[in-house]
């Protein structure tokens, strides 16, 4: 059985999906690193709505979604940029989402960290003061801590627009974590993600940018659980973790080098804290549980060949990973459509989404590989690939 994919240049080549997907040995907990996934939201096909309308959210879809990241040992990140955050979902859609997907994680004894910004703060009016940057802050995080989950601290285009240098990093964060009741995760989010975030702590020099991230965890480390660092460079991920005070986590944030950060070497090594980990969710559980024996080489041996399909998905533009996230989620059968929060599902090419399928097949990602193949042929009808 074969099926034809477009290629990027033009034409198609002929593909065999294989008819088996990978085998995981079950759901025991994972032991030697702390996995988050940052979790994709499901939109609601039905609802008659325009891009710049408020997000329509199917809960039960996207529910059953965590739960599936759940049963396999991973931890949650939620209301992340993965859950279209600042892309499509706002604030209210966000705080819903936080609400609902606490509350479940409790119901099935879950881990869950949800992120905390800024974002009712309407981009377009007039400049906030850093009072206000602090005070929308506030409000998220009492919101979070609220609801019994971890709170991250994400990175804020509002504070990137507003500070005037690292003072004003220092004071915001500072304000921050003395009245944070739990230690928080700082994520530190590069302009690869979100332009909006260029010269975040105060500098476009990444070295200087560094010294003032590491001023704040310093004078607050009982506050601060762990980073998560998401510049897609692996040489600053290990410098950075090795400076960071005792009992201070790194969670990797890179979906370029992920294999190694968490692997880690004799200094140390990087807990996980990733978007790729919503569609390599079991595979990346049964690497960590390989891990876990003190099996290195066996957890590089799975965890390597997904490196391919990762870059791919996180290829510039970057912030558009998502949408290879939900169609993954849609092959695999996570999810009933390909319809995204914002009409996002147009923002990668038919090439970029066969090519994903490909990878994702070879992987043996999809646990019904018949039902994936399918539902790619399907896509491929629609845009007049001939089968």
């Amino acid at each position: 059985m074969t099926i034809h994919l477009p290629r990027a240049g033009g034409g198609t080549f002929a593909y065999s999906p294989r008819t088996e997907p990978l085998t995981v040995s079950g759901a025991a907990p994972l032991v030697s690193r702390t996995v988050f996934s940052a979790a994709h939201v499901v939109a609601d096909p039905y609802a008659d709505v325009s891009p710049d309308d408020p997000a329509a959210v199917d809960w039960d879809a996207t529910l059953a979604f965590r739960r599936h990241l759940w049963s396999h040992g991973l931890g949650v990140a939620e209301a992340m940029d993965t859950a279209q955050r600042g892309m499509g979902l706002d604030w209210a859609g966000a705080a819903e989402l936080i609400r609902r997907s606490a509350a479940e994680a409790k119901a099935v004894g879950g881990r869950i960290a949800c992120g905390v910004g800024t974002d009712q703060l309407k981009a377009g009016a007039a400049a906030p003061t850093l009072a206000e940057v602090t005070a929308a802050y506030e409000e998220q995080l009492a919101l979070v801590e609220g609801t019994g989950a971890q709170a991250i601290l994400m990175a804020s285009r509002a504070l990137a627009a507003v500070a005037r240098g690292p003072e004003d990093y220092l004071a915001v964060y500072g304000t921050l974590l003395r009245q944070a009741s739990e230690p928080v995760v700082l994520h530190w989010l590069g302009p690869m993600f979100d332009p909006a975030l260029e010269g975040y702590w105060g500098s476009g020099d990444l070295d200087a940018a560094t010294e003032t991230f590491l001023e704040v965890i310093s004078a607050h480390a009982d506050k601060v659980d762990g980073i998560k660092v998401s510049l897609l460079d692996a040489d600053r991920e290990i410098a950075l973790r090795r400076r960071l005070p005792n009992g201070v986590r790194c969670y990797t944030g890179d979906d370029f080098n992920y294999p190694e950060l968490i692997a880690g070497d004799d200094h140390g090594f990087s807990h996980a804290l990733l978007g790729i980990f919503d569609p390599l969710g079991p595979l990346a559980a049964e690497a960590v549980r390989v891990l876990d024996t003190g099996d290195t080489k066996g957890f590089r041996e799975l965890l390597d060949p997904t490196v391919e399909l990762s870059r791919h998905l996180f290829q510039t533009p970057t912030r558009f990973y998502k949408t290879g996230v939900v169609f993954l989620a849609w092959l695999a059968g996570h999810q009933s459509h390909f319809s995204m929060v914002g009409g996002l599902q147009s923002a990668r090419s038919l090439p970029h989404l066969a090519r994903a399928y490909q990878l994702a097949d070879q992987l043996g990602l999809f646990p019904d590989p018949v039902l994936a193949q399918s539902r790619m042929t399907s896509l491929l009808n629609v845009h007049g690939v001939a089968q």
